[in-house]
């Protein structure tokens, strides 16, 4: 008991006569009310993890691209746009890959939502996602244009189109046109740079496994300083599904039947990689 007045009174001498309470300082064996304000980040919300069949299995964070106040490209037909397909799309691929069970699933919006490219980067960091793969439909004023692209996260663009694209979707979500991923920014952190090589491991891997089975453009895996990519801080890979400004990719895109083999190849490949990466 003595030791505990001793402590009592040392710390009513440590605060000393002048303390900042507005009652004055404390007197031994006296209780007071107190608080303590500890800042938290907000919750994930409406955020749904599907499991897999067996537990703790590594999370993939599927990124429907647009929806809410921002419709993405319009179809050739005018019929759809993108923020539709890549919704429908992205349900389609989290449907298949929580039917095999070998992963765990979740989707940044299941409606139609706006997010912004942080928002969207964040789920993936706040529910310690190990892959991302955000889903979007191409356009071009070419409409002969065709076919699938997969896009990783490099400091430098593979092509003037790829680093065009890069500068326009990150543009439309009010970041710098600018933007690109100087080496000061993304080369500073070496956990970065193991992100980049295994997003396009994981580009690869989708690229051997859609051949001949997915129409491809003709250079399929491009690189571009993606901010949404660059954010996630896990491999990430955009995928731009198909030209909706060409008639027949419209035609394909536009149903379930037509986006499975994708849909298929995009599950192999990501179970693929997240099992190569447990090996390692």
């Amino acid at each position: 008991m003595a030791a505990v007045v001793a402590l009592l009174l040392l710390l009513w001498w440590w605060q000393g006569p002048g303390s900042a309470h507005p009652d004055g300082p404390a007197l031994v064996g006296e209780a007071r009310r107190g608080g303590l304000t500890v800042a938290m980040p907000d919750a994930v919300r409406d955020i749904h993890i599907r499991e897999a069949r067996v537990p703790g299995r590594p999370i993939v964070l599927i990124d429907p691209g647009h929806g809410g106040r921002d419709p993405g490209a319009p179809s050739v037909s005018g019929e759809v746009v993108e923020k539709q397909l890549t919704l429908a799309m992205a349900k389609e691929l989290a449907d298949l890959l929580e039917q095999r069970g070998r992963v765990r699933v979740a989707l940044a919006r299941e409606d139609d939502r706006y997010l912004t490219l942080d928002q969207r980067a964040d789920i993936a960091r706040r529910i310690g996602a190990s892959l991302f793969v955000s889903l979007h439909m191409d356009s071009a004023p070419n409409p002969l244009a065709q076919g699938a692209t997969l896009y990783s996260l490099s400091d430098v663009a593979s092509s003037a189109e790829a680093a065009r694209f890069a500068a326009s979707e990150n543009r439309a979500a009010g970041l710098p046109a600018n933007d690109d991923g100087s080496l000061d920014s993304i080369l500073a952190d070496l956990a970065l740079r193991g992100q980049m090589e295994q997003s396009a491991l994981l580009a690869q891997r989708m690229v051997r496994r859609a051949a001949g089975r997915v129409a491809l453009r003709p250079r399929p895996h491009q690189f571009a300083a993606f901010h949404v990519l660059r954010r996630a801080d896990t491999p990430a890979l955009l995928v731009e599904a198909g030209y909706i400004s060409n008639v027949d990719d419209e035609a394909r895109l536009a149903t379930p039947e037509g986006r499975a083999p994708l849909v298929l190849v995009l599950t192999q490949a990501i179970e693929a990689d997240l099992a190569a990466r447990r090996l390692r």
